[in-house]
């Protein structure tokens, strides 16, 4: 091993979230392979014991002021000085990691879809994500839609960026029926047949247009939509089907796919979209959008909608809660598919990544 990565261990530490699954995924995808890489997994907190043991990994704790400071100075300059050939972080790239900066970057919605966020933030990205793609040695994301749209962008991405999926997080651990049930009727307070959507409640996941779907169901099948997640902005409005039961843990949310009939996606735009293998490997059928990466992943394991009207949704979510050998076959392909995806192969498309930033220098 004569080559050190150093990676912003950070976000595996963290609650539950789309970049919480990949880097701890990552994480332990790279404990499974051999290569000429030895890791430094850094952050400003203990290591959790969530984090795999390996021969090949050191967990080093920094202190800074202020989590920008520790991004842009702590981080980088500790890195360098304990000899790493590669610097690995997301979205954004300190100078200082110049020129041995791979930055994964999920998705650029921000560029595909300017209102789907705050002005703030809006601005924010807009700035720092291209200078970190000029700046970055290697550029990483986590399907073959998302790089196109990275290169197609941001023209500096051109050449390298590499694409590595996303796989299951250890978080969804299917469980008894009975058991299931249990949490979600007496925990939960779901009572009744429902389809289901996960996400941060914001403008780009597109949950209004699940509500409005259900909304417009006969009253031959009244199921609700229960909507999980922390609250965003652009709050919707639930009405007389819809049921918030806010942020869940891991074992509720499994729980609540195991239960419902159908998982609803019907975001605008996803660079993966991780929840589409969580409900596969909870037999859950899944009614998806066209947005961004979702038919990449989902493949013929998933309905496909193809437009966002709420009229059309509810005929097809119709059609399928009628059709028992419909959904029986959407559960079959769900577990097939989820199977395609795998963190150890993450990791090695991701070395591939590393081995360009060594290369470039």
């Amino acid at each position: 091993m004569n080559q050190i990565a150093a990676i912003d261990a950070r976000l595996a530490c963290i609650e539950g979230t789309g970049d919480t699954s990949y880097w701890l995924g990552l994480i332990r995808g790279l404990a499974q392979v051999e290569s000429e890489f030895r890791f430094l997994l850094f952050s400003n907190a203990p290591k959790p014991e969530i984090i795999p043991d390996s021969p090949n990994f050191e967990w080093i704790e920094l202190d800074a002021p202020h989590d920008r400071i520790w991004s842009w100075w702590t981080f980088p300059k500790e890195a360098k000085r304990l000899g790493a050939s590669v610097i690995h972080t997301q979205y954004s790239l300190s100078p200082l990691c110049s020129p041995i900066g791979v930055t994964t970057i999920h998705d650029v919605s921000f560029l595909i879809g300017p209102t789907w966020f705050k002005p703030k933030d809006r601005f924010m990205l807009t700035r720092s994500v291209p200078a970190a793609v000029e700046s970055a040695a290697a550029v990483l994301t986590v399907s073959n839609t998302s790089k196109d749209e990275i290169e197609r962008l941001i023209p500096a991405a051109k050449g390298k960026t590499f694409a590595a999926y996303n796989a299951l997080g250890m978080n969804i651990q299917p469980m008894p029926s009975d058991e299931a049930h249990e949490i979600v009727h007496r925990e939960l307070g779901v009572k009744g047949p429902y389809v289901l959507t996960v996400g941060t409640r914001w403008p780009r996941k597109n949950m209004q247009l699940a509500l409005d779907a259900v909304a417009g169901l006969p009253k031959s099948l009244p199921h609700k939509v229960v909507v999980t997640g922390r609250p965003g902005w652009g709050e919707e409005a639930m009405g007389s089907r819809g049921q918030a039961v806010g942020y869940v843990t891991d074992r509720q949310l499994t729980a609540l796919y195991q239960c419902a009939d159908l998982y609803l996606a019907p975001s605008r735009h996803e660079g993966f979209g991780i929840p589409l293998l969580e409900a596969f490997a909870c037999e859950c059928p899944v009614l998806c959008s066209t947005g961004g990466a979702l038919p990449e992943v989902a493949a013929d394991a998933a309905e496909i909608e193809p437009t966002f009207e709420a009229a059309s949704w509810t005929a097809t979510l119709e059609r399928l809660l009628q059709d028992q050998d419909r959904l029986a076959e959407l559960r079959a392909k769900g577990l097939k598919r989820v199977k395609d995806f795998c963190w150890k192969e993450t990791a090695e498309q991701t070395l591939e990544a590393y081995r360009r930033a060594v290369d470039a220098r």
